[in-house]
């Protein structure tokens, strides 16, 4: 029986956030206190010492997109209107635990969110007593016995640093901003050459967003070079117009006008792209505080494109600075590299050209520099930890950011999917519920308990792109009596995360009970994997294989089990749910559960760490691709600093979580429940 040895059965979007590895907090007292949102879930803090310059930076953030038509050059002031909307940025923790961590490669499986948010901060320790824990969803098992530590993850972003391993094992690094040589690029004046009322018209034109078939610009100074430039500005700038000069009363216009409809917009046009040159531009993305989709949806809108037009191999943190490759259809290195002038917290370079797309799940994983602050740890405990790191490493638990940040688990909406109970995956997604949301998402659910009518529970909601506004719109469409088609509204990767969070669920359960059973040594009736093949292992062959060869699955109808206890154990675990093990196959194909295997203990590689001494908190403790670009010169750190931190580095593989890796060495509970409960006590 074969299958994919992997974290996720399919590609995902990750959820209910972004990317990000959650953060854990050591008991330091400052006076003061700051709002902090953690997936858009706000609650007080002890503040940081460079808090104000935080307030300062995410300030600066907003202004660079929310008002960057007034704050950039005149040839970066043309936002389309959007094909892909852009979400605001968040004003995440630097101290306190950002339950937002990868899966860096799982599409935005993750990224759905029941939109959590602006709940009553006061009161936000109050509400997270109804959230998870890591009991909840499994996750008990560590695999070292020694005296955990405390210390502050993410104080700063800038603290989490990831790089893509690409599918040839080369780690991604920005280290080149020059652009190939191209003798069919325009003309740099291409970005000038426009006035931004021409560009606005144009941009209305490209829109479809005026009444006008076609837009004219007059000509000053006319010669044919000023004219080549201006058709070439439109066309490079304006996907889907064409242009063309005519003569009006002795001045010359070049006029601008729609080619094929709306499908251009779509398509970038074939024939002026060299049939030489690679239809691909592929290119380094260096992000800060911005996860993958928020920077693809903000490039798309500067380049006035589609967001589909750009592929890659996985999702990466927002609260981080990580480096990624994409890759783009037929725009040109040059008006990418040009973003870079426009554009905050990116920068793009090392671009090429290439025939093909960037596919999901196609990287060899991620190597990540992390920095724990003040840590508590002494020399010798920090010393075994991070050896049993490297030596032995930590269970591949799915972290908790899978499972949703609201009292109301993902895996229960996903349960009732394969139960087919429909009426209660209705229920679950939409019923009012304790613990922090956002106001309007409150209201919405009250108007839904009252009036089970999906119109007006949508009119409470100003945001119709979350889940609940697209089940919402789907009941409105098909009514309550066809559930299926209406929750078929929302995205395929959105609907198939609910049912792969709760495979995740039983895998945990399953895992955690495997390791109390048996410890970690190989025993005969588990599971290896043979050329991609689940194989028993047998008595005589038990000694052959170590804990590190063993694979558990995902339940499934093309997965085997254990032929031991937990291989029971899969079966009750299921027959609680009212599901049978041998029959997961759904009457609904998106829904049928192939099952997969994913490995019990991971063991990072390229494990190595420092301890480092300092005494400014604001210091950064290592140097980025970017500095190194711009020549900066390292931090200078004290020999014997008021503070300790950990510098990590390692290598994990595609769909594990960083965040247990961290737990592992902290052995410190991960939730945003546990986290909080720990903030409280410490403000008190």
């Amino acid at each position: 029986m074969s299958a994919k040895l992997s974290g996720s059965p399919s590609p995902t979007l990750s959820s209910f956030s972004s990317s990000e590895a959650p953060g854990f907090s050591t008991a330091l007292f400052v006076p003061k206190m700051e709002m902090m949102e953690t997936d858009n879930i706000h609650l007080k803090r002890p503040l940081s010492e460079d808090k104000e310059d935080s307030a300062d930076e995410i300030k600066r953030q907003k202004v660079s997109e929310d008002q960057l038509q007034e704050k950039v050059n005149s040839d970066c002031k043309t936002e389309a209107a959007a094909e892909g909307p852009v979400n605001p940025v968040l004003e995440d923790s630097k101290n306190v635990m950002v339950l937002n961590e990868e899966s860096e490669d799982q599409q935005d499986e993750e990224e759905i969110g029941e939109s959590v948010g602006e709940g009553e901060p006061e009161s936000f320790a109050d509400m997270m007593k109804h959230g998870l824990t890591e009991l909840d969803v499994g996750i008990t098992k560590f695999v070292s016995t020694y005296k955990g530590f405390s210390g502050i993850l993410k104080e700063r972003y800038s603290d989490f640093v990831v790089h893509e391993i690409g599918k040839d094992g080369h780690t991604v690094h920005l280290d080149d901003f020059s652009v190939p040589v191209d003798e069919e690029d325009p003309l740099e004046e291409i970005f000038t050459v426009l006035s931004a009322e021409d560009k606005q018209r144009l941009e209305e034109l490209q829109l479809f967003k005026n009444k006008e078939g076609s837009v004219s610009i007059e000509v000053i100074e006319d010669t044919k070079e000023k004219r080549t430039v201006i058709h070439q500005a439109v066309k490079s700038l304006f996907p889907g117009l064409e242009t063309k000069t005519e003569d009006c009363d002795g001045k010359k216009y070049i006029v601008a006008y729609h080619a094929a409809g709306k499908k251009a917009l779509a398509n970038p046009r074939k024939h002026s792209w060299p049939k030489s040159r690679g239809s691909y531009c592929h290119f380094v993305l260096y992000k800060e505080n911005k996860d993958t989709m928020d920077a693809i949806n903000m490039l798309s809108k500067f380049l006035r494109v589609k967001p589909n037009i750009f592929s890659y191999m996985g999702t990466k943190d927002k609260r981080a600075i990580t480096v990624q490759e994409i890759a783009v259809l037929r725009i040109t290195a040059q008006r990418l590299a040009h973003l870079n002038k426009c554009l905050m917290n990116f920068k793009l370079g090392n671009f090429s050209y290439k025939n093909h797309p960037l596919k999901l799940g196609e990287l060899q994983g991620n190597h990540f520099t992390v920095v724990l602050r003040n840590i508590t740890g002494t020399d010798e405990q920090v010393q075994h930890a991070m050896q049993s790191l490297r030596e032995i490493g930590f269970i591949n638990y799915y972290g908790m950011q899978r499972f949703g940040t609201t009292a109301i688990p993902t895996y229960q909406v996903g349960r009732a999917i394969l139960q087919n109970n429909w009426n209660e995956v209705v229920d679950l997604i939409l019923k009012p519920r304790p613990g922090a949301e956002k106001g309007y998402l409150v209201k919405c659910r009250e108007e839904w308990a009252k009036t089970k009518d999906p119109a007006a529970a949508l009119r409470k909601l100003p945001v119709k792109r979350c889940v609940e506004g697209q089940l919402l719109r789907g009941l409105s469409k098909y009514g309550l009596k066809n559930i299926v088609s209406a929750f078929g509204i929302i995205p395929r990767n959105n609907r198939l995360m609910y049912i792969h969070s709760y495979q995740s669920y039983v895998w945990n359960n399953m895992v955690s009970k495997r390791i109390e059973e048996y410890g970690l040594k190989a025993v005969p009736g588990d599971l290896v994997l043979k050329g991609g093949t689940a194989t028993y292992i047998e008595e005589s062959e038990a000694d052959n294989y170590t804990i590190h060869d063993i694979v558990m699955p995902l339940p499934g109808f093309d997965v085997i089990y254990p032929k031991h206890k937990i291989g029971e154990a899969y079966k009750e675990i299921l027959a609680a749910d009212n599901l049978d093990i041998n029959n997961m196959k759904h009457k609904i194909r998106d829904y049928s559960l192939s099952g997969a295997y994913r490995k019990v203990i991971i063991r990072p590689q390229h494990v190595s760490w420092e301890l480092v001494a300092y005494d400014d908190p604001k210091i950064p403790l290592f140097t980025t691709d970017l500095d190194k670009m711009e020549g900066k010169t390292p931090a200078v750190l004290a020999t014997e600093g008021k503070y300790k931190a950990l510098k990590m580095d390692f290598s994990l593989p595609p769909s594990t979580y960083a965040t247990m890796a961290i737990r592992e060495v902290l052995k410190m509970d991960t939730s945003i429940k546990k986290q909080t409960q720990l903030n409280t006590i410490w403000l008190r």
